[in-house]
C-alpha cells in the first residue's frame, strides 16, 4: 500500500454551448437544457463501480474538466462534491479545480461553487482580442474574461489559472505578447500559456486557418517567456507557469505517472493495484451511452514492455529532475531494463545523470521526441 502512487480524481461533464473549431477534448454543444442532477447522479454510479481499484486510498487532487464544467448548476456541483466526500477519503487539503468559462452566467456562480468544496478555478480565456476570441469560437468578449479573473481573484481561493493561447490565426507577434501583457495584469498565480495546434477532427483541421510560422512561433515563444519570467513566473512545464508555490498539483500526479480515477463521458483512468498491475479505464464517449448506464467502454493492463515510454512520455515533460527510484516505484520494473536506452540518451546529450536523478538537457527538451522514442517498446 504504502508504495502505491499518489490518487488524484478527475470529473468529466461533456456539454459545451457550441463546439470551438480548434477543440478536439470530448465536448457536445448543448441541446436544451443540461440535465444537472440526473448526469450527477449517473458519475456518482460511475465512481462507485471503479472504487475496487482504488484500494482505499486518500485522493490527493481533484479535478473537473470539460466541456465547459461552469455549465453545471451550483446545486448539483455541491450534489457532486458531497458524493465524491461520501465515497473516498479526501485529503484534508485537497486540490480541488474546476475548469471555467469566462461567460457571465458562470462567473456569477463562483462563489456557490467555492462553497461547494472548490478551491481553484482555472479560466479558458485564449484571447483578449475581440477578433482572435470570434476566430475562436469563442462565445465571450475580453471585458468578460477581465471580469472572471478579478472575480476569482477576490474569492480568495486557494488559486486561479488562466489559459491562454498563443500562434492564433495570422498572429502577430505584437498581438501574442498584448495577450499576454494582458493576462499577467490580472496577477493570477497560474497560467497556462500553449501554442495553437490544428488536431483532426476537428473544424480547423478540415479549413485551415493560416498560422504564424515557425520562426514567428519562437519569437513569440521566446519573448513571451522572458515577458512572464520577469513578472516572477516561473515555467515548470512545456505550457504552465506558476508563482512560486502555486504549481497545479493535479497536473503535476499526472505528469510525475501518478495514479487516477477518471469518471464520466470519455474519461481516462490509471491506477497501479497492490500487486504491481496497472489497470487503464476509458469510459463511453458519447452522454447517450454514459447516461444510459453503459460507463465503461475498455479496460486494460498495461503491458510491462510499455511501462517505460509511459512513464518518461509524462516525466520528461517536466523541467524538474526526475528522481531514479520513481521508475521503479512506479513501474515495477528494475532500471536494468532501460539501462541501454538511458545510456544512449545519455552518450546523445539528451540527459544528464546523478546518484539520485535524472535531467533533461537543454537538447533533450529540443530533441524530445528523439529522447522518448529510446523507450518505445520493440
Amino acid at each position: 500500500m504504502a508504495n502505491l502512487p499518489p490518487l488524484s480524481l478527475y470529473i468529466h461533464i461533456p456539454w459545451c454551448v457550441q463546439k470551438c473549431p480548434y477543440c478536439d477534448f470530448n465536448s457536445h454543444a448543448l441541446k436544451g437544457d443540461v440535465p444537472h442532477e440526473e448526469y450527477v447522479n449517473h458519475l456518482l454510479t460511475d465512481l462507485d463501480r471503479d472504487l475496487p481499484l482504488t484500494s482505499g486510498r486518500e485522493v490527493k487532487t481533484l479535478f473537473i474538466g470539460g466541456g465547459t464544467p461552469s455549465l453545471l448548476s451550483s446545486r448539483a456541483m455541491q450534489q457532486l462534491l458531497d458524493g465524491v466526500r461520501t465515497r473516498l477519503p479526501l485529503a484534508a487539503d485537497a486540490e480541488i479545480t474546476m475548469e471555467a468559462n469566462p461567460g457571465t452566467v458562470e462567473a456569477d456562480r463562483f462563489s456557490a461553487y467555492q462553497v461547494a468544496g472548490v478551491n481553484r478555478i482555472s479560466i479558458g480565456v485564449q484571447s483578449f482580442s475581440p477578433q482572435k476570441l470570434e476566430r475562436l469560437g469563442r462565445i465571450h468578449g475580453p471585458e468578460e474574461a477581465k471580469r472572471a479573473a478579478q472575480l476569482a481573484a477576490g474569492l480568495g481561493l486557494r488559486s486561479f489559472n488562466l489559459d491562454l493561447m498563443h500562434g492564433l490565426p495570422d498572429q502577430s507577434l505584437t498581438e501574442a505578447l498584448d495577450d499576454l501583457r494582458q493576462a499577467i495584469a490580472l496577477n493570477p498565480p497560474h497560467l497556462s500559456w500553449y501554442q495553437l495546434t490544428i488536431e483532426p477532427n476537428t473544424l480547423f483541421a478540415s479549413r485551415p486557418p493560416r498560422l504564424p510560422d515557425d520562426d514567428a512561433l519562437w519569437d513569440i515563444f521566446e519573448q513571451g517567456h522572458q515577458l512572464l519570467t520577469a513578472a516572477g513566473y516561473q515555467q515548470y512545464e512545456t505550457s504552465a507557469y506558476a508563482k512560486p508555490g502555486y504549481r497545479c498539483e493535479h497536473n503535476l500526479n499526472y505528469w510525475r505517472f501518478g495514479d487516477y480515477l477518471g469518471i464520466g463521458c470519455g474519461a481516462h483512468g490509471k491506477l497501479t493495484q497492490p500487486d504491481g498491475r496497472i489497470v487503464r479505464t476509458v469510459k463511453t464517449r458519447h452522454p447517450r451511452g454514459f447516461m444510459a448506464g453503459n460507463y465503461l467502454d475498455r479496460q486494460y493492463e498495461v503491458a510491462d514492455d510499455e511501462k517505460p515510454f509511459e512513464f518518461f512520455m509524462n516525466r520528461f515533460r517536466l523541467l524538474e529532475p526526475a528522481p531514479r527510484a520513481d521508475f521503479s516505484r512506479y513501474t515495477g520494473l528494475s532500471e536494468n531494463v532501460i539501462r541501454a536506452q538511458l545510456d544512449s540518451a545519455l552518450e546523445s546529450g539528451y540527459l544528464t545523470e546523478t546518484v539520485e536523478y535524472w535531467q533533461v538537457t537543454e537538447k533533450g527538451k529540443l530533441f524530445l521526441n528523439s529522447l522518448l522514442e529510446l523507450f518505445l517498446a520493440e
